[in-house]
C-alpha cells in the first residue's frame, strides 16, 4: 500500500527505556546526521526507528506495544519501513521475528554500524563525540561505559549489553568539549556500573581520574553521578566532591535490600552492616550529599520480617531520593530458578508502601529548604512556570523548583539564585533572588 506520510525519506527515531538508550539514540542520530539523513526523534518520518528497552516486564510490555503500534501505521501504509533496535530486540530477536514478522529488521545492542548500512548510511569511527542530543540544550548524558560485570541474580543488562567496556578518558574528554562547546553545562555520567569504571582500560578503579579530567572543561559547570554500584565504591570520588565545585554533591546509588539474606540471594557482595556504613561515610565526607537509591520488594524469598526491616532501615537513613520496583522473574537471570513466591498484589502493596513512606521523608526534608536560597539551572518553561533544578536535583526523576513566569522573566540554560518559598512533596516553589 502507497503511503500516507508527507515526510518522505524522513528517519523518526523513537526511544524507550533509561537514559543509556536516550544515549544510543542520540548517537545513531548523529550518525545519520554526518551522512545528510533527514533524521527527527520522536516526531513525524516515514521511517521509524524503535530503540526499544528489555529490561523489566513493564519495559517490555511498552516496547512491545510500541512496535506493535508503529507495525499497524506501516501496515495502514501511515510509515514505509520499520526497524527495531535496543535491549529487547537483542535478547528476544528470534521470537520477536516470529510474532511481530511487520518489521523490517532487528538489530541488537552492538549493531549500529549494520543498522546504518541498512539505512544507507557508513559508519564513521571518526565521529567520537558527535551526537543528535535530544535532551534540553544546557545538559547532556555522558555515557562513560557499556556493558556490566556484576553477577545480580535478578539483573539480565549483562545479558543485553554484554561484559564491561569502559570508554578511554581521552575519548571522553573530547566529547565533553564538544558538549561544552555546544553549551551544555551539567554532564550526566551514566553507565551500567559508574564504579566499574577503568578497571578493564588502566587495571584500577579511575573514575576519579575521569573526574579530575572533566572539570578542567572550560563551560561545564555541573557534573553528576548515576548509577553507582555499592560494592567496591572508590572513596577518593568523595574527596573529590567534597573539594572540586563543579561536582554536584549528588550521588545515585542503587542498594536494591537491605536485609542480608535477600542481599545474599542477590548477589550482591554487600551486607546491611557494610551498606549502612557507606552511606554513613558518604555524609561524612561530603557534608549536605543528596543521595538517591533504588529498591526492589517482593524478590523471591521475601518475607514480612525482611520487608519489615527494609522499611524501618528506610525510615532510619532518610535518603533525598528513591524509587521502588516490583521484582520482576526475569529469564536466563540466576534468580529465575528460584520460586516467584510473593504475590503480585502483595509487591505492589510494598512498593506503595515503601513510596509513601518516602513521600513523608520527602516532604520533611523539602520543608527545611524553605527560605534557603539555591543555585538553580533553569530546564524549561511549563505552563506560567519556570522549571528549574538544584545541584541535587537530577533531571525528570527528582524534585523541581518552580517560579512563576508571570512574575519574573528567566532565561532557559542559565543559572539563577532561587528563595525557595514554598515546598510540597516532590516540587519546591520559588522566587528569584534580589
Amino acid at each position: 500500500m502507497r503511503t500516507k506520510s508527507r515526510t518522505k525519506n524522513r528517519i523518526n527515531v523513537v526511544t524507550l527505556g533509561c537514559s543509556k538508550n536516550i544515549y544510543d539514540s542520540e548517537v545513531l542520530m548523529g550518525q545519520l546526521k554526518a551522512a545528510d539523513k533527514d533524521v527527527v526523534h520522536e516526531g513525524e518520518g516515514n521511517i521509524v526507528v524503535v530503540n526499544t528497552c528489555g529490561f523489566i516486564a513493564n519495559a517490555k510490555e511498552e516496547s512491545v506495544n510500541t512496535i506493535l503500534e508503529y507495525a499497524k501505521q506501516k501496515e495502514d501504509g501511515a510509515i514505509d519501513k520499520l526497524y527495531v533496535m535496543g535491549c529487547l530486540s537483542e535478547r528476544y530477536k528470534p521470537d520477536l521475528e516470529k510474532e511481530i514478522p511487520d518489521v523490517d529488521q532487528y538489530f541488537g545492542t552492538t549493531d549500529l554500524p549494520h543498522l546504518l548500512k541498512v539505512l544507507e548510511a557508513d559508519y564513521k569511527h571518526e565521529l567520537i563525540g558527535e551526537r543528535l542530543t535530544t535532551t534540553p540544550k544546557n545538559y547532556a548524558y555522558l555515557k562513560i561505559a557499556e556493558g556490566c560485570d556484576r553477577p545480580c541474580s535478578f539483573c539480565a543488562i549483562p545479558i543485553m549489553r554484554g561484559k564491561h567496556r569502559s570508554t578511554p578518558i581521552e575519548d571522553l574528554v573530547k566529547e565533553s568539549e564538544k558538549l561544552a562547546a555546544a553549551g551544555v553545562k551539567e554532564l550526566i555520567l551514566i553507565a551500567q556500573d559508574l564504579t566499574y569504571y577503568g578497571l578493564d582500560l588502566y587495571k584500577k578503579r579511575a573514575l576519579a581520574d575521569l573526574l579530575s579530567a572533566l572539570v578542567k572543561i572550560e563551560g561545564i559547570e555541573w557534573i553528576r553521578l548515576h548509577y553507582a554500584f555499592p560494592t567496591g565504591f572508590p572513596e577518593e570520588v568523595l574527596d573529590l566532591m567534597r573539594n572540586e565545585p563543579k561536582i554536584c554533591n549528588y550521588i545515585d546509588i542503587p542498594l536494591q535490600h537491605i536485609s542480608d539474606k535477600i542481599l545474599k540471594s542477590m548477589r550482591r557482595g554487600t551486607t546491611k552492616e557494610k551498606t549502612t556504613k557507606l552511606i554513613d561515610t558518604f555524609r561524612a565526607k561530603v557534608p549536605g550529599i543528596s543521595i538517591r537509591t533504588t529498591l526492589i520488594v517482593g524478590y523471591p524469598g521475601e518475607t514480612e520480617e525482611d520487608f519489615q526491616l527494609l522499611k524501618e532501615w528506610v525510615k532510619e537513613m532518610r535518603f533525598d531520593r528513591l524509587g521502588c520496583f516490583t521484582y520482576s522473574h526475569e529469564e536466563d537471570t540466576h534468580a529465575y530458578g528460584l520460586e516467584d513466591d510473593v504475590p503480585q498484589e502483595l509487591k505492589e502493596a510494598r512498593a506503595e508502601e515503601i513510596m509513601e513512606l518516602q513521600s513523608q521523608i520527602s516532604w520533611e526534608l523539602n520543608q527545611e529548604k524553605v527560605g534557603k536560597t539555591y543555585r538553580c539551572m533553569v530546564d524549561r518553561k511549563e505552563a506560567s512556570y519556570f522549571v528549574a533544578r538544584t545541584e541535587s536535583d537530577s533531571p525528570d526523576v527528582d524534585n523541581e523548583v518552580l517560579i512563576d513566569a508571570n512574575t519574573y522573566y528567566l532565561r532557559i540554560g542559565d543559572f539563577a539564585d532561587i528563595t525557595i518559598t514554598e515546598a510540597a512533596d516532590f516540587d519546591l516553589y520559588g522566587i528569584v533572588k534580589e
